[in-house]
């Protein structure tokens, strides 16, 4: 057995690792279903009220249903549940606002668009299970619409990056490619759910994919087969990569005719569950080498909650900086206390390499940046 082990020294950048989880995966729908009811609740509470209104969506629970493929076309034996949770404001003055409706809509509409062969009228079980938000919380939020400095909705930090490197932009360029539009109409075999994992070491750059294929487009496990290999040569010709660097459905077991075939697109048909939080980071990766908060972004209100905003931050300050040539590389920590107002911190963290430092001008810089965290609500909702 060969085992590929190396020991080397901190900062040893022939070596790294990244991730990528598709529009697809569980993780992603849970993530991208999440914060896409907070910006339909935000459009909805400026429409009616002039203001947003307190509510963080910020939990989900993809439960995976039970599918069996077949050549030609499977069918979905069990549905997918999908159990969205958090708090809301739901009624102000004699004014209800339609929550669950708003919740269950946006929901149906996200994978319309998005997994495009699975049927949500019976395919998938959509449940909201949003409550109405603690009074201390909501009295920290009613600042916005006074026009004061919003105070932050809990103790949380953010923390980012730039720029990435080329395994992880490969990365996202390959997961981007293959789940564009005018790849699905070339090769309509491809599902939504696809995985990206890049490697790089002192050999080179190695990028694992899982792919979801669709049933209904396979005839049998030649076709197959040749499929998967029609779509490791279009990705590496797309990308000009080696064919020996691109790995695709490595569990595959030809011999014992077990292939990874969905119905729907998605390995939530069939067991894989999905969870807010475990996904990508705002950047699009995960990414153990370099600073990533756990911090659940998705669902979270774009006004206070500091577990969204300072994740953004972060990775708008570490870009400033590079693109105004003050250091090749940035890491910027930033950390909240709750109660007190959004634009001022409790740390601000600031890592650079190479250049020479103008540390002045990066505090400047930081600040003023920091004065317009009360308006980054309105790139976080009109992306």
């Amino acid at each position: 057995m060969a085992y590929n082990i190396i020991i080397g020294k901190l900062a040893d950048e022939s070596i790294e690792m990244a991730e990528r989880k598709g529009i697809g995966h569980p993780d992603t729908i849970c993530d991208e279903i999440t914060e896409q009811i907070s910006v339909e609740l935000c459009h909805y509470y400026l429409k009616i009220f002039g203001a947003i209104m307190h509510h963080n969506i910020d939990k989900a629970l993809l439960i995976g249903g039970q599918s069996k493929p077949a050549f030609n076309g499977g069918k979905v034996i069990t549905p997918i549940s999908l159990i969205i949770s958090g708090r809301a404001t739901s009624q102000i003055g004699d004014k209800k606002i339609p929550i669950k409706e708003i919740v269950v809509e946006t929901a149906q509409n996200w994978i319309r668009k998005n997994i495009r062969h699975l049927d949500v009228s019976k395919d998938i079980q959509i449940t909201s299970m949003i409550r109405p938000g603690s009074s201390d919380l909501i009295e920290l939020f009613n600042r916005f619409g006074k026009g004061e400095i919003p105070l932050a909705n809990d103790t949380s930090f953010g923390a980012g990056f730039y720029p990435t490197t080329l395994v992880e932009n490969t990365i996202i360029t390959i997961e981007k490619l293959l789940n564009a539009a005018s790849t699905k109409h070339k090769f309509p075999f491809i599902g939504e759910d696809i995985k990206v994992m890049g490697v790089k070491d002192p050999s080179g750059s190695y990028f694992t994919i899982a792919i979801a294929m669709i049933d209904k487009y396979i005839s049998d496990l030649n076709d197959y087969v040749s499929k998967i290999k029609t779509v490791k040569k279009f990705v590496a010709a797309s990308l000009n990569l080696s064919e020996t660097t691109i790995y695709i459905n490595t569990a595959d077991d030809y011999h014992r005719k077990s292939i990874y075939l969905t119905v729907t697109g998605t390995s939530a048909e069939n067991g894989d569950d999905g969870q807010v939080g475990r996904g990508n980071r705002i950047n699009g990766l995960i990414t153990p080498y370099h600073p990533m908060s756990l911090e659940a972004t998705s669902g979270k209100n774009p006004v206070s909650h500091t577990g969204k905003i300072y994740n953004y931050f972060a990775m708008d300050l570490s870009r400033a900086i590079v693109e105004n040539e003050f250091a090749d590389y940035a890491r910027v920590y930033v950390v909240s206390q709750i109660s007190k107002p959004i634009n001022e911190p409790q740390l601000l963290h600031i890592q650079l390499k190479n250049r020479k430092t103008d540390k002045a001008a990066i505090a400047n810089l930081a600040k003023e940046k920091l004065k317009g965290l009360s308006d980054y609500w309105k790139r976080i909702i009109y992306l």
